[in-house]
């Protein structure tokens, strides 16, 4: 193989790499962007969602047994 050869190797080599590299630090942003809350829509505001929901339950079943156990 010739110089030319090399460098074009090189240079395409290296063009994949970038776009590869460029592909993956994009997902990474978006996916860790999920993980912020952004007033209703993210995976965050889901779990904290679900969170308080089962905190209320928790507390109500701690009555219910509260209730019950003084009869």
């Amino acid at each position: 193989m010739s110089l030319q050869d090399w460098a074009a190797l090189t240079l395409t080599l290296l063009s994949i790499i970038t776009i590869v590299a460029g592909g993956l630090r994009w997902l990474v942003k978006h996916y860790l962007n999920e993980l912020k809350p952004n007033s209703g829509s993210s995976l965050k505001d889901s779990v904290n969602r679900l969170e308080e929901k089962t905190d209320k339950l928790f507390d109500l079943l701690l009555e219910h047994f509260k209730d019950h156990s003084k009869k």
